[in-house]
């Protein structure tokens, strides 16, 4: 069911310029940073051989991750995205199983132009999971 990590999320207040630290520290690709207005959300994506980390910094005061980044002012990792084969098969069986989809459940298209959904922490030992269509 599961496919490879996908990505590691860091929120922070400014996803370019810790962007750069990794990309400094680790020789690694960094991507433009990308708006996502539907997910309140800045993007900035660094590339190493085996996985992406992804900095997310709030996008407006009413971002859902605004509330996260002012109790970690120096930044933490948010979620762990997990890439999938079919995301509807994925959601339906997590929720058989007793995990909560977050939002309406509807999947939402993510940073990389593909359907992706959450879950809620508390279903994975406090880890909020992101699956991604693969």
């Amino acid at each position: 069911m599961l496919g490879r990590l996908n990505h590691v999320a860091i929120a922070v207040r400014d996803a370019e310029k810790a962007a750069r630290i990794y990309g400094a520290a680790f020789d690694a690709e960094i991507s433009a940073a990308v708006p996502l207005p539907e997910h309140g959300v800045i993007t900035v994506f660094v590339t190493l051989p085996n996985t992406k980390i992804e900095f997310i910094q709030p996008l407006g005061d009413n971002s859902p991750i605004a509330k996260f980044v002012e109790r970690n002012a120096d930044g933490g990792i948010h979620h762990i995205c997990y890439d999938v084969p079919d995301i509807i098969a994925t959601r339906d069986k997590l929720i058989k199983d007793g995990a909560r989809v977050l939002g309406d459940g509807a999947p939402k298209i993510g940073a990389h132009g593909k359907p992706v959904l959450f879950f809620h922490p508390k279903d994975f030992s406090g880890a909020l999971v992101e699956i991604e269509q693969a």
